[in-house]
């Protein structure tokens, strides 16, 4: 169990941070605030902008239960799929034991893990890799190589990848997006965005041919050092996949929440 305030922290950003995006895909995103829930839903290809979250503080194993079957109802109302995420620190105890089966009994599926990351970390220094030229995404063609990068990541069709990102004005001007680029081919991405006082650290990618170099560490400290740079902030958020969990604490992000993503049963 982990600090609750760095918890909500956590859940906070997320709905602050998907609220910004999934707005940028469409202007009638289901974006509300329910209780004991945030809806943050763009109805769009890319999963990772259809987003529902609990956001319950110490909620027990019978709110918990209540709030899955909610949230597996506005899942089933969607059109595209996505996930459910759960910050487990924000249970109880006893609810903590029973998610498991709780979301079974709901007819969610569990996806995969993650975890919650946030530091007092900036400014870093000015970041660099032998191997790599860093470049702010601020074209059309840029945005769909850096789309393009993270459906390679996490497995998404590139037309999939494309729909989160395609001509957005957002990503092009108040994201700090970052392309790592090896010989003039973009192979690394990452980009951090202001959230209510803190970077929020979104979107990091390395294609698959080119992992293990340190190149998402590299291009991860390039957005966080220019995102400290234009704002001033000295605090960083994020949400990490498996894959990336080893890489923050490197940079000074401590875990504060282990997270699960839950989709709906086929």
């Amino acid at each position: 169990m982990h600090d609750l305030a760095d918890s909500v922290e956590s859940m906070e950003q997320l709905a602050t941070v998907w609220r910004a995006m999934v707005l940028d895909r469409s202007q009638d995103a289901d974006v509300r605030d329910l209780p004991g829930i945030a809806v943050r839903w763009a109805d769009c290809r890319f999963a990772f902008w259809n987003c529902v979250t609990l956001t319950d503080v110490g909620a027990d194993a019978g709110l918990l239960k209540q709030r899955l079957n909610e949230a597996a109802g506005i899942m089933r109302s969607k059109e595209r799929p996505g996930f459910l995420w759960v910050f487990e620190d924000l249970l109880d105890e006893e609810a903590r034991a029973a998610l498991d089966a709780a979301a079974e009994q709901a007819g969610l599926a569990y996806a995969f893990p993650g975890t919650g990351m946030a530091g007092d970390l900036l400014p870093l220094p000015e970041p660099s890799h032998p191997d790599l030229v860093f470049t702010r995404v601020t074209t059309d063609e840029q945005l769909q190589a850096y789309a393009d990068i993270n459906s390679r990541a996490y497995g998404f069709s590139l037309d999939d990848g494309r729909d989160g990102l395609a001509g957005s004005t957002l990503w092009k001007e108040r994201v700090h997006a970052y392309l790592g680029l090896r010989d003039g081919t973009a192979v690394t991405c990452a980009a951090t965005v202001e959230a209510e006082g803190r970077l929020f650290v979104v979107l990091v990618a390395t294609d698959p041919e080119w992992e293990r170099r340190g190149y998402g560490e590299a291009v991860t400290r390039k957005a966080l050092y220019e995102g400290a740079r234009a704002t001033g902030l000295t605090r960083a958020t994020l949400h990490a996949t498996a894959a990336g969990a080893p890489v923050y604490p490197r940079i000074g992000f401590e875990p504060n929440s282990p997270m699960r993503f839950y989709g709906l049963k086929d």
